[in-house]
């Protein structure tokens, strides 16, 4: 009998709740898919171990947060239901039936609805894993071949994330079950259905203390350092979250005290009302979603700029099939050669040097005015600080100790490799050849450098700056390389020795594997040598994403790269839409328990003469400010730091988007799930609202 009356109690909650099971089921689907990741993954084979690790770590990372935030909306959807039928337990009370059983059966009910939405979400989730690994497979440039497969390791951990999070939530209801009494229940559904309204004159300061420490959080967010002014900022902003919905609420009471103008129109006076008391009622839950709201935006920027990276810059970093650096510049690559013929590998090879004057005023001009540095390495006058610069140029990796040129032979020989157009060059003229994203802050280099000519008696003369993509990590030098013509390199010395090679088709895997073999440590000199010898290898400005290699083949590098760069895209999505569809569903939840709550004021309007059509305008406009008020403010808050990280990252990486787009991009696919459960809502709001009043 107490299973019949579970399984009707179950179809009833699912019938009304049926938001929440599509939520639960679509998490269970997510879960699902995602722990794939771990025990089904074979692109992890294919790469280094470090690298298959990175996928683990970050959706591991990723799925802590989401086990807490899901059993979040469990504990609080079970709360929510227990309340609402609060009545019906007290009757089961007085009808004899003991609090023990009563509590059993509710338990009962919520494991066949979890049960349910687990079941469904795991079928969608073998669908939704063959999707996922479809698009990481295309990523790194592989065919896949659709193939369902069932692991236990993940169907283990997807059974112990969810039943973790629900029998956590289970365990505190029943425990606060034990604790209510028949008058207890009776009364459950009835609290917090007036405004209490206490000091309400004092508290809508609130208000615009809030809005102040918003806009000082804006101004003080570049300028944090340490990550004790990190956290503290957090705590500060998640403490004004909160108390700008207090603030709020008793803004708008004081307003409809004061009898302001706008009550008088339409049905403000009871959209103001109505707002102002679910509100108050739910200032904390509304604080939580917008922080929820925040995380997903900020999630879905930072997945966006590394996709637009992968997508756009990633392919230019690497312009020649392979490319080897050595120290030695009298080295011939002999060893590297052989080991490339090996394997069969039709290859044009192309050995050339990398030359240095012995001067650094090169380097001494991008350090003092690349955006990158600021004012780090100016003294307080703004001259260059030379102590400093030399202590960058010897101790760190950003630059090599002294300038870097190569001849216009060799220039314009590798720009043939490429398929660049040769670029003509005068005896008493050099060029600059600078990485895409640097090319606007350095127009001015040629009026402030003296580069002698051959004679040493005269200076060359700029001939243009260059920001074709040209391996410049390292290899044909460091962000930048001074071209210069042939009879100039007399009077310079080799500094180091370069190969790059032109293949056919390409190039197996296991070339990198094989060079990198050659190399066992090429950075250990770094940490074992008090300064850096003078051709130390050294990688630019890049300091977001950045790779460097003593060895660089492409077609094994890219898909690598785009790997790892796929480890932290996939996981920054699935974080965003569990949290948005968790903060969506308790908004949806609450919207479509009103319209049965309060069916008797709506019946009331009805009879005071409005007619359908503006009785679904009223809905539609209650529920859009009850949506946008958690999504505007997320927006807001959200915008400056997405915004300052943005430009960033668009400085230091040259990503072709402005900054604001990756925003603006997360906002459109934050608003599209948005809208579908709004107009789920809404649909369902207005049929419960029109039976009723019937």
């Amino acid at each position: 009998m107490l299973n019949k009356l579970a399984f009707r109690n179950m179809k009833r909650s699912a019938r009304d709740y049926l938001v929440y099971i599509l939520t639960m089921t679509m998490v269970t689907a997510l879960m699902y898919a995602f722990n794939s990741l771990f025990f089904q993954n074979n692109l992890a084979v294919n790469f280094s171990m470090e690298d298959g690790d990175i996928m683990t770590v970050m959706i591991g990372l990723c799925t802590v947060f989401i086990v807490l935030i899901v059993a979040w909306l469990i504990g609080y959807m079970v709360r929510f239901m227990l309340k609402k039928r609060s009545t019906e337990f007290g009757i089961y009370l007085l009808l004899g039936m003991k609090k023990k059983t009563v509590s059993r059966l509710y338990i009962r009910e919520n494991i066949l609805l979890g049960c349910a939405s687990f079941l469904l979400g795991c079928l969608l989730g073998v669908l939704l894993q063959q999707f996922l690994l479809t698009i990481l497979f295309s990523m790194v440039r592989m065919e896949y071949h659709l193939h369902i497969s069932f692991s236990r390791g993940t169907i283990v951990t997807t059974v112990l994330c969810y039943s973790g999070c629900y029998l956590l939530a289970l365990f505190r209801c029943r425990r606060k079950f034990r604790k209510m009494n028949i008058q207890a229940l009776m009364n459950a559904r009835r609290q917090n259905e007036e405004i209490r309204e206490k000091h309400e004159g004092a508290k809508q300061l609130i208000l615009p203390l809030s809005v102040l420490f918003i806009f000082l959080f804006w101004t003080i967010f570049g300028m944090l350092q340490s990550a004790g002014e990190i956290l503290l900022f957090l705590i500060g902003l998640v403490l004004t979250i909160y108390l700008f919905y207090t603030g709020l609420s008793a803004w708008i009471i004081c307003y409809v005290r004061r009898k302001g103008s706008v009550i008088y129109r339409g049905q403000n006076l009871f959209l103001l009302r109505q707002f102002a008391s679910k509100i108050r009622t739910m200032q904390f839950t509304l604080g939580t979603l917008t922080s929820l709201f925040t995380l997903a935006l900020m999630g879905a920027s930072i997945a966006l700029m590394f996709s637009a990276y992968e997508n756009t810059v990633l392919e230019d970093k690497f312009p020649f099939d392979i490319q080897m650096f050595s120290d030695d510049p009298e080295y011939d690559f002999g060893e590297e050669r052989a080991a490339i013929d090996s394997l069969g590998i039709e290859a044009e090879y192309y050995t050339y040097h990398i030359y240095t004057d012995g001067e650094a005023q090169v380097n001494t001009w991008v350090l003092t005015h690349l955006s990158a540095y600021g004012s780090m390495y100016r003294g307080e006058d703004g001259t260059p600080d030379l102590s400093k610069i030399r202590e960058a140029l010897w101790r760190e990796s950003i630059y090599y100790p002294y300038d870097t040129y190569m001849g216009l032979s060799d220039y314009n020989r590798l720009r043939n490799m490429l398929g660049y157009d040769e670029i003509p060059l005068a005896a008493g003229e050099y060029l600059v050849q600078i990485k895409p994203r640097l090319y606007e802050e350095v127009r001015e280099i040629g009026s402030d450098l003296q580069i002698a000519d051959a004679s040493g008696q005269g200076f060359l003369v700029c001939a243009g700056i260059v920001s074709d993509p040209f391996s410049q990590d390292g290899h044909n030098g460091a962000d930048y390389l001074v071209v210069v013509p042939d009879a100039v390199l007399g009077r310079m010395t080799p500094y180091y020795s370069e190969l790059a090679a032109d293949v056919q088709g390409h190039p197996p895997a296991e070339l990198q594997l094989m060079l990198d073999a050659l190399e066992p440590d090429p950075y250990l000199d770094f940490f074992s040598e008090s300064d850096k010898s003078a051709s130390d290898f050294s990688i630019g400005s890049d300091n977001i994403v950045s790779y460097a290699g003593i060895y660089l083949v492409k077609s094994a590098l890219i898909p690598e790269l785009k790997y790892i760069l796929g480890s932290l895209i996939f996981p920054m999505f699935y974080m965003g839409m569990v949290f948005v569809c968790v903060a969506m569903t308790v908004l949806s939840v609450q919207q479509l328990s009103d319209s049965a709550k309060y069916k008797f004021r709506y019946d009331v309007l009805t009879k005071l003469g409005l007619n359908r059509g503006q009785l679904r305008g009223l809905i539609l406009r209650q529920m859009a400010a009850y949506y946008l008020c958690p999504a505007i403010l997320a927006i807001v808050i959200s915008g400056k730091m997405i915004l300052a990280v943005s430009n960033g990252f668009v400085d230091m990486t040259g990503v072709p988007t402005a900054p604001g787009g990756f925003f603006l991009e997360s906002i459109a696919l934050f608003f599209g799930i948005y809208l579908v459960y709004f107009t789920v809502t809404y649909v369902g709001f207005q049929r419960n609202v029109e039976e009723k009043i019937r």
